[in-house]
C-alpha cells in the first residue's frame, strides 16, 4: 500500500480494450493501477516496485501465461494475493492455480464479481499482515 493509503494493483491482459476497461474500473475505485500488455512489460513492473494485488490474464503473448507474471510477483513478494482472468481454464490450469493459492476469474467477467474478488483478496491479505504484525 502507498503512503496515500491506495492499494497498488498489477493488471496483465494482452487485449487493449480489455485492460484498458479493467484499469479504468479498478481506477474509479481508489485503487492506483499499473496496466501491462506483456508478461514482460508486467514482470519489468514487478522489478521497480511492489504491489498488493496481481490480476493477470493467463493467455499472454508468445505462449507467456499468467503463472510466470504471478511467479515473479511472488519472488518478490511471496503473499501477494492473485487471480488469473481466463476465458478458458483446463482442469490442469484450474488445479495449478488452486495448489498455488491462486484464484480465477472467467471472462467474460462480471463488473460486480471482478470489485468484489479483487476486494477481497485485499481484506484477506491485509487481515493476515494486521494478525502476524
Amino acid at each position: 500500500m502507498k503512503e496515500d493509503g491506495k492499494f497498488r494493483v498489477l493488471v496483465v491482459d494482452d487485449e487493449a480494450a480489455v485492460l484498458l476497461t479493467y484499469k479504468l474500473i479498478l481506477e474509479q475505485q481508489g485503487y492506483e493501477v499499473t496496466a501491462c500488455g506483456t508478461s514482460r512489460e508486467a514482470i519489468t513492473a514487478i522489478d521497480k516496485q511492489r504491489f498488493d494485488v496481481v490480476l493477470c490474464d493467463y493467455s499472454l503473448e508468445e505462449q507467456h501465461t499468467g503463472f510466470e507474471v504471478i511467479t515473479a510477483a511472488r519472488k518478490r513478494n511471496p503473499e501477494v494475493p492473485a487471480a488469473l482472468l481466463t476465458g478458458y481454464a483446463t482442469k490442469e490450469t484450474a488445479d495449478e492455480a488452486s495448489t498455488q493459492g491462486i484464484g480465477i476469474m472467467f471472462k467474460p467477467i462480471e463488473i460486480d464479481e471482478f470489485l468484489a474478488t479483487t476486494s477481497n483478496m485485499l481484506r484477506r491479505e491485509n487481515e493476515s499482515k494486521q494478525k502476524s504484525g
